[in-house]
């Protein structure tokens, strides 16, 4: 692959809901123009860019691929992005280096959720965008429908064709191209007079494009109103700047299964979507600030890393955005998020899985580097006396959680590292050893998404884990005033053990603990309070009600005994631990539960099933409002209530609904909920001592 720079290379983010053609599109892209010599199905397990062993197994795109399209001495870096909503975390990583998007809609199925889904995310990183109505050719397909349906997306822009359909269904043979004013068959390398049925049609289509190309440009619309006719260049340069703008949104059409309408879409990509150099810049935080980076060779290097994958064949393979200046392969670079030195060996670019040489990456191309030591996700390398990281997206909260165990004793000595590794190549896994539950909890988007970490757990780092639903981390503590005393009294034959402690428990509003001694007299010597203190937050640590941490107490020493040869410290810890259970059970206890954020969009034609739903769940409903089309609940659920909604809500709305929720506080449990909790706990307990 010869050596692009910055203005000949335009980067270009394919998202849509699953199923809507991006992974076919990129692959008649590399057809059309030579790079690949057959076209491969996603059914068969052999396009470029599906090509882990989960996607082929899955029929799905579950991680974002590049492929670099050369065409028109240009190089278009497509980034097939995943359609499944559970994986939106690569979609986002995708988006955060792309300067542009193109959002495909089925033409039959029309805007679904994830289209919804990836337009807001689009919108919050202000990129230009076209939109694609894809698989022209289906049966049942209606281009005028969608076209018309397009506004759900938004109500600020204004969507103009580019393009029409020469036929539509299994007619589907070329697309009349408004820039040209011709039609232009297959692939849309040979072109002809647009056919008389459709003049007309092309005629008025192509008014709304001059019109929205003049508003682009000041000195442009001036000469049109006037009466002048613009030329093709005109038109183009100012519908540039309408698209780049946000106002106008150019529609094209395509059956990238056939190769049709690739040669003029791509045309179109150069033509209309900025280069990096055009692009907005990007945020970063240099030594003095703020800084932008503009994507000028001339500037100090800035690579930001978007992605990092474990590769068996390679090792660990780190996906970069030259934001800034020029890398070159056999360098040492700076790693500024994480202070350390990095040695570069040889520079690619992906193909799918292919690696392709360069020796070089000009500012706003993206490359890939093997064997990084210590770079993960979101770091930025730049040169060691240009300090500056590149401002990360944000990412969804976790939506959906699992319990991991590993299978076997080797695996137990290699969960860590390997849930480490996990969630260092995706943003949107977290884990954490959940202290309260003594559960290594893994975090995700959904259930697949959790299901292909395990997965990928066991293929590419050897360690089989197994999972299970986690248990509520609740909380336990007192809402009164509680009193009690313990004497802690052994004689073994040998040296006894004595130690008597009274003390009062209450609750406590700020702080989680607090320990005081209130001893007058020396009842009990100073040297003994570190060994009852020692034996309470054992007790804090265990639970006392249904075994779960006991948070928010403030606790008093107010009396005790101890004896002059058999007193120790072991004796007043026991004494210590007692004495604090009967004061919790005398001081009123409750268990805490965590209470949720919850943010649900469903159709508005699901509102009821998911507020049906919701109210048996013991959510609060705090409002609701309608959004494009759309309904949007917000409300407070105890997590022990939506542990699985994820699945439940696609359930309800036929995969249309999506949710957002983060923790916001713990309340009281309900009287009769504890008790099934309570007594759930002394089941188990008695099981155990059974066995």
């Amino acid at each position: 692959m010869k050596e692009y720079g910055t203005e000949s290379i335009r980067n270009v983010a394919l998202a849509s809901h699953s199923g809507s053609g991006k992974t076919i599109l990129g692959e008649a892209m590399l057809f059309v123009t030579g790079a690949i010599t057959r076209m491969g199905e996603v059914s068969e397990g052999n396009t470029v860019s599906d090509f882990e062993e989960e996607e082929i197994r899955r029929n799905l795109s579950l991680s974002t691929a590049i492929l670099p399209v050369e065409f028109q001495d240009h190089k278009i870096n497509i980034l097939d992005t995943p359609g499944y909503t559970d994986f939106i975390g690569e979609v986002i990583s995708a988006l955060s280096v792309a300067d542009s998007a193109v959002l495909l809609i089925d033409s039959v199925a029309g805007i679904e959720v994830g289209t919804e889904l990836v337009w807001n995310y689009c919108d919050e990183f202000k990129l230009p965008r076209f939109v694609m109505i894809s698989k022209m050719d289906r049966e049942n397909a209606n281009f005028t429908a969608v076209l018309s349906s397009l506004e759900q997306l938004s109500g600020e822009a204004t969507f103009i064709p580019v393009h029409l359909p020469w036929g539509e269904k299994q007619d589907f043979k070329g697309v009349i191209d408004l820039f040209t004013m011709k039609a232009r068959e297959g692939d849309g390398t040979s072109s002809a007079d647009i056919p008389d049925e459709y003049v007309d049609q092309a005629e008025e289509a192509r008014i709304a494009l001059v019109e929205a190309a003049a508003e682009g440009d000041d000195a442009l619309l001036e000469k049109y109103l006037e009466g002048e006719e613009l030329s093709s260049v005109e038109i183009t340069r100012g519908f540039r700047a309408a698209v780049k703008e946000g106002r106008f949104i150019p529609v094209f059409v395509s059956a990238a299964s056939d190769a049709i309408g690739l040669a003029p879409f791509m045309e179109a990509l150069i033509e209309l979507v900025p280069s990096p150099a055009d692009a907005e810049p990007k945020k970063a935080k240099g030594a003095q600030g703020e800084e932008l980076l503009e994507n000028k060779d001339s500037d100090a290097l800035a690579a930001y890393v978007w992605k990092t994958t474990a590769d068996p064949f390679v090792g660990k393979l780190t996906y970069m955005r030259i934001f800034s200046g020029v890398l070159s392969a056999d360098t040492r670079v700076w790693n500024h998020s994480r202070n350390e030195e990095e040695r570069l060996g040889s520079l690619y670019v992906m193909r799918g899985k292919e690696q392709i040489s360069v020796e070089t990456l000009h500012a706003g191309d993206i490359g890939t580097v093997a064997k990084l030591g210590e770079t993960a996700t979101g770091d930025t390398l730049a040169d060691k006396g240009h300090p500056i990281e590149v401002v990360r997206p944000e990412y969804p909260n976790a939506l959906f959680s699992v319990a991991v165990n590993p299978k076997t004793q080797a695996d137990s000595t290699k969960i860590s590292p390997t849930l480490t590794r996990l969630c260092e190549e995706d943003p949107t896994l977290s884990w954490n050893q959940e202290p309260s539950t003594n559960q290594t909890i893994l975090q995700g988007m959904g259930d697949q998404h959790i299901d292909v970490a395990i997965r990928k757990a066991e293929s590419k780092f050897q360690v089989s884990l197994e999972t299970e639903v986690p248990r509520v981390p609740y909380r336990e503590t007192i809402t009164n005033v509680g009193h009690a005393q313990y004497r802690h009294k052994k004689q073994t034959g040998g040296a006894g053990q004595f130690g008597e402690v009274h003390l009062r428990v209450e609750p406590l509003e700020e702080g989680e603990f607090e320990f005081k001694n209130e001893v007058f007299g020396g009842a009990i010597s100073q040297g003994f309070m570190p060994a009852i203190e020692k034996g309470i937050k054992g007790v804090m640590k265990q639970g006392v009600v249904a075994g779960y941490p006991v948070e928010k107490v403030k606790v008093a020493i107010t009396d005790g005994k101890e004896h002059p040869v058999d007193s120790k410290a072991v004796a007043f810890e026991v004494a210590g631990r007692e004495a604090f259970k009967l004061a919790v059970n005398d001081a009123a206890p409750v268990l805490l539960e965590p209470i949720m954020n919850m943010r649900v969009m469903v159709p508005e034609a699901n509102m009821g099933d998911v507020l049906g739903d919701l109210n048996t769940r013991r959510a609060r409903v705090q409002g609701m409002e309608t959004d494009r089309g759309r309904s949007i609940v917000t409300a407070q659920v105890p997590l022990a209530e939506i542990q699985r909604y994820t699945t439940d809500l696609r359930s309800i709305t036929g995969g249309r609904g999506v949710f957002e929720m983060e923790l916001d506080h713990y309340e009281v449990v309900p009287h009769h909920v504890a008790e099934e909790i309570i007594a759930a706990k002394a089941k188990g307990d008695q099981g155990e001592a059974e066995d």
